[in-house]
């Protein structure tokens, strides 16, 4: 648990201070440079920091362990950040979209190249945290690393379509091509579809976790198929499992033979359990309740 939250503060921090230097870079060459499109891109990064704060002052509360209070964990703390970032970033995408069209109904000019230089410089960064970013989430399955790195996911395709959007309007603007002026505005309005895209993923996820939605069915196959290797289960009653965080809770009944003893009913359950948790290490508890299997019942 010390390590797993040493390491999603040190991504957070990581995010706040690139995040803070770009948003300074594009927000305001984006006004000096003309480009909404870069201006734009500033803004979701600067939701970015906002969101990688929040996920600092969360990630210690996510790995508390279990306390009377709250018996299975405090893992869901970080799926409520989750949820936060993905509300932020869609009220962002909605900023970005009205700032875009509006755009339109005005004298139009041509961006700066210096706004796509910084676009372009903002793209590798952002493909440099992304991979960092979800490299970790995946090591320590890490909702809130992952939500640092859905915001990095988010930035690098913005970056590059902001650069583009600029290149076009200078291309316009260079070639007497009115309609071309207009590729930085509609390059601010695909960064809100794809802000708005990221958003919308997180908060579908974040709300199947709170809502305790079962697990895929593919994951429950594979757990079952561990539990049926053991002879002594004569049936899987019910079996489902749900997130919890960075963690999974996995429910089971299952029916073994009636005249078992209770010493035997208990050994079995605890070696599947130990099975699971060892097969899969997001697992963090497995309540089993046994039932007795008659041959009639068949």
């Amino acid at each position: 648990m010390v390590i797993r939250e040493t390491l999603a503060k040190k991504v957070a921090w990581i995010s706040v201070i690139s995040n803070i230097v770009l948003t300074l870079g594009k927000i305001i060459i984006g006004l000096y440079g003309n480009s909404d499109a870069v201006f734009a891109d500033g803004i979701h990064s600067a939701a970015d920091v906002f969101a990688s704060i929040i996920v600092l002052l969360v990630i210690k509360i996510a790995n508390k362990p279990a306390d009377k209070e709250h018996p299975y964990g405090h893992g869901k703390a970080e799926v409520i950040v989750s949820g936060i970032v993905g509300i932020l970033l869609f009220l962002v995408s909605i900023y970005v979209v009205y700032e875009g069209i509006s755009g339109f109904f005005h004298k139009v000019e041509s961006p700066s190249l210096l706004a796509m230089w910084v676009a372009l410089f903002s793209y590798i960064m952002k493909i440099i945290l992304y991979r960092s970013s979800l490299k970790a989430a995946k090591q320590h399955n890490s909702k809130a690393i992952e939500a640092i790195a859905f915001d990095h996911k988010a930035d690098i395709v913005a970056s590059i379509a902001a650069a583009i959007g600029v290149l076009i309007s200078i291309l316009g603007e260079r070639f007497d091509l009115h309609l071309l002026l207009y590729g930085d505005k509609a390059a601010s309005i695909f960064v809100a579809y794809l802000i708005f895209k990221i958003s919308k993923e997180m908060l579908t996820e974040a709300f199947d976790i709170l809502l305790e939605r079962n697990i895929s069915t593919e994951t429950i196959q594979e757990y079952t198929k561990i539990i049926n290797d053991f002879p002594d289960v004569r049936r899987i009653d019910r079996i489902r499992a749900r997130e919890h965080g960075h963690y999974i809770l996995v429910d089971l009944r299952i029916s073994i033979d009636y005249y078992k003893t209770i010493k035997e009913g208990h050994d079995l359950a605890k070696s599947i359990k130990q099975k699971l948790m060892k097969s899969y290490d997001n697992i963090d508890e497995v309540l089993i309740h046994l039932n007795p299997y008659f041959p009639e019942d068949n």
